[in-house]
């Protein structure tokens, strides 16, 4: 029996919360500055009709969150769920305000959804729910506001439904309305694959600097999707071994490695790792707990908790899921020495490259795929190496360091653009 992937135990706004709390005290920020960062700035909720293709129709819920806004317009997700919240929408959209700053960009956060289960629309019904909902939350989205990406669940197609929805209301194309699009409406090469990519870059060099060797390191990986798989093929390239993965149907363990291609082509056929024959079946808490060197939990929130933290072997863990290891077990693996590559550092590549998207439509201007990623590794590095710096000056571990940069970056621009009125 395969086990599906553990519900949080706490909310992910009380872990993003008491993330910042600490920060805020690290940082000894004034109790007027940090009742402004701790809360959301924004928050619309909407309850919308759609026709489904029998000629009935479903209410469904949406959100859009905006958390801060201070260094830019709102940047984040739109997830389609149907465990999302307005409260998930609240965390996430926090910690997109972080991402953003850690890596020097000049947005701010925000995130969103609807409660779905998008599998279980066909593509019509998908379509016209992705319009509609984009009309309801049209009051607050746009270029130079709130720019929507995608997330677990939506896509390019998505994108370019909503790019098109905007696109029709202003009565003209409207492409850095969204990222995520398909290039052939304005969006940008390397997309698809930034956050994995991302990801690998700053795992790889984060280990040669510890002094492990990426070639024949042993990983595991959680979420076999956007972020895991692209992560996969990547960390493989440097000479890393992946040994176990999982999907929401099942996990997979091989312990001479994986073939990823193979899973590829079972997901692209339309199964899932149910079907696999090649490997020995475990569960996604089995996967967290393997003798690996690298864990990379790419799926959801607060995967690695008090409860099973004790029981992680991995020496690294690269966070490519939002707030995959909760603070509770930050303490234990800290103190035992595991690395944890902070989530808000390491999977910042596709803010990264949506912040190259939305250049890249202002401007009309694109660059080939090649410019993207090297500009890509660029900010990664760059972000990485400041990260690690302030990490080893201070004596702290580099989630601690990503924080502080980043709120001191958003505590500065909201302190020197003061309070309206």
């Amino acid at each position: 029996m395969v086990s599906a992937v553990p519900a949080p135990e706490r909310s992910a706004l009380s872990i993003a919360q008491r993330q910042f709390d600490a920060t805020a005290d690290a940082l000894g920020l004034d109790d007027a500055l940090r009742a402004v960062l701790r809360e959301v700035k924004r928050e619309l909720v909407v309850h919308f009709p759609v026709e489904m293709d029998d000629g009935s129709f479903r209410v469904f819920t949406g959100f859009r969150v905006q958390h801060n806004i201070a260094r830019g317009p709102a940047k984040g997700g739109l997830r389609f769920h149907p465990a999302m919240s307005l409260d998930d929408a609240r965390a996430l959209a926090m910690y997109m305000t972080w991402k953003a700053a850690v890596v020097g960009l000049p947005f701010g956060g925000a995130k969103g959804g609807v409660v779905c289960e998008p599998r279980a629309l066909s593509v019509s019904e998908l379509e016209r729910l992705t319009r509609r909902f984009t009309t309801e939350i049209s009051l607050i989205i746009g270029q130079d506001r709130d720019i929507p990406a995608p997330d677990l669940g939506t896509g390019p197609q998505v994108m370019a439904w909503i790019m098109d929805t905007l696109s029709m209301h202003a009565g003209f194309s409207v492409p850095a309305s969204v990222t995520g699009k398909p290039t052939a409406i304005g969006g940008s090469e390397g997309r698809y694959a930034a956050t994995g990519r991302g990801l690998s870059i700053v795992t790889v060099q984060a280990m040669r600097d510890r002094g492990i060797d990426p070639s024949g390191a042993r990983v595991a990986v959680q979420g076999f999707g956007k972020v895991g798989a692209v992560c996969a093929d990547l960390l493989t390239a440097a000479g890393m071994t992946v040994i176990a993965v999982s999907d929401s149907s099942a996990g997979l363990h091989r312990g001479a490695g994986l073939d990823l291609a193979a899973l590829h082509a079972l997901k692209e056929e339309g199964g899932s790792f149910a079907d696999y024959g090649g490997a020995d079946r475990i569960g996604n808490d089995e996967l967290l707990t393997l003798d690996v060197d690298l864990l990379v939990p790419a799926a959801l929130e607060a995967q690695i908790t008090r409860h099973n933290a004790d029981q992680v072997r991995a020496r690294v863990i690269a966070e490519g899921a939002n707030a995959p290891v909760d603070p509770d077990a930050d303490l234990v693996l800290n103190d035992r020495g595991v690395l944890i590559l902070p989530d808000i550092l390491v999977n910042a590549g596709g803010v990264v490259v949506s912040y190259f998207e939305w250049v890249q439509d202002i401007q009309a201007y694109f660059w080939a795929a090649g410019e993207v990623n090297s500009r890509l590794r660029e900010v990664m590095v760059r972000s990485y190496e400041q990260v690690n710096a302030r990490a080893t000056a201070e004596g702290i571990p580099l989630r601690d360091s990503a924080y502080r940069i980043a709120v001191e970056k958003v505590a500065e621009a909201t302190e020197v653009r003061g309070i309206y009125p």
